[in-house]
């Protein structure tokens, strides 16, 4: 069975200066070294299928950062992630088409017949897209600021948008980031929310302020999801990056799923990355079945790694130092009483389920 993973920063790599075609990420350069993705090695860890975002940060130094406000230099930083994954497509290295790769007659056109997950994902098609050499993407945009207006949303969904977070730690010109406490939705950010709704794309938690957080639950009664995001309460209880018990009932509730982030400082409180310091596998674990047993079911969580999204591949849990490593954490949740089943849905289903779900009524 192959990985989808919900939170992978690909464009953002390449920007930053690493070869995200070479088959070995010691060798590829750029940012965060020792890395631990390329588009090879994320194909050879079985990750068929990646939410890849566009990452733009405010008062950022990096190619990804722009003046706070400047929604012009914003779009332009976002347009040059997007450019990106449009090179690879042209090259034959990515598809993207996860929309469409759910929902289309050539691949899961049947689920529209009320197929359950099991049956989606058994579907030869899931064969084809983990065997075909192309990493199916859909693309996840992570800071709305790139969007100059709510009006331009439709152009970025033509392009393979299907899922955003309005703001980044700094926040946006959408919402407070969670990096700013207090600040909630602006709004522009209201207006955003009924264009997205009206479009069917989907909101991502992860990095809104639990202001922000509040406000758009209250605007909204979408599914919501967080793609890359852990358990406040066994972290930081103050820290507002991850979840609140609250809110990942409320993910719950309305069918959404949380993708475990495996950065060693988000899985375990105490550790120095700076002394080397790793989370352990168990400690995967321990995020992934709170989030089941706040939801009530296990079919609410999946993977959202993060892998090399601002950190080297040290920064992830002792024993996981690439995509090919992930097996691992699939033997970690079967030794903690896991079935099959479900671990396939850690994997794969849970995601597939709830993209299936919103981007078909899209």
């Amino acid at each position: 069975m192959p990985w989808l993973d919900a939170h992978l920063d690909l464009a953002c790599l390449a920007v930053g200066g690493r070869d995200m075609t070479k088959p070995d990420p010691d060798r590829a350069g750029g940012p965060f070294q020792p890395g631990s993705v390329t588009i090879p090695a994320l194909l050879r860890g079985g990750v068929a299928c990646a939410l890849a975002t566009i990452f733009t940060e405010a008062d950022g130094d990096g190619p990804e950062g722009y003046p706070a406000g400047d929604a012009d230099t914003a779009y332009r930083r976002g347009r040059a992630q997007l450019e990106a994954y449009l090179t690879w497509r042209d090259m034959g290295l990515v598809k993207i088409d996860l929309p469409g790769a759910l929902r289309q007659d050539q691949h899961l056109g049947e689920v529209r017949g009320g197929m359950g997950v099991t049956e989606i994902v058994q579907h030869p098609a899931i064969s084809r897209l983990a065997k075909d050499g192309k990493l199916h993407i859909g693309i996840l945009m992570e800071c709305a600021d790139p969007i100059r207006t709510p009006d331009e949303l439709p152009w970025w969904v033509e392009r393979g948008v299907i899922m955003i977070g309005m703001a980044w730690w700094r926040g946006s010109r959408y919402a407070g980031g969670n990096g700013t406490p207090g600040v909630g939705l602006t709004d522009l950010g209201k207006e955003l929310a009924d264009t997205m709704d009206r479009l069917g794309t989907i909101h991502d938690l992860s990095h809104l302020s639990q202001h922000a957080t509040e406000d758009l639950l209250s605007h909204t009664d979408a599914l919501v999801v967080a793609s890359h995001s852990n358990c406040r309460a066994l972290v930081e209880p103050a820290d507002e990056r991850h979840l609140a018990d609250e809110t990942i009932k409320e993910i719950g509730r309305r069918g959404g799923v949380v993708g475990v982030n495996l950065v060693s400082n988000f899985l375990a409180s105490g550790l120095s990355r700076e002394a080397g310091d790793r989370a352990s596998i168990h400690d995967v674990v321990r995020h992934t079945e709170r989030l089941a047993e706040l939801m009530g079911r296990r079919d609410g969580v999946g993977l959202g790694s993060d892998m090399d999204g601002g950190f080297s591949r040290e920064g992830l849990p002792e024993g996981i130092d690439g995509p090919a490593d992930l097996e691992k954490l699939a033997a970690a949740l079967r030794a903690a009483g896991w079935t099959d089943a479900e671990i396939d849905g850690f994997r794969w289903k849970n995601w597939a389920e709830v993209l299936t779900k919103v981007l078909t009524r899209a």
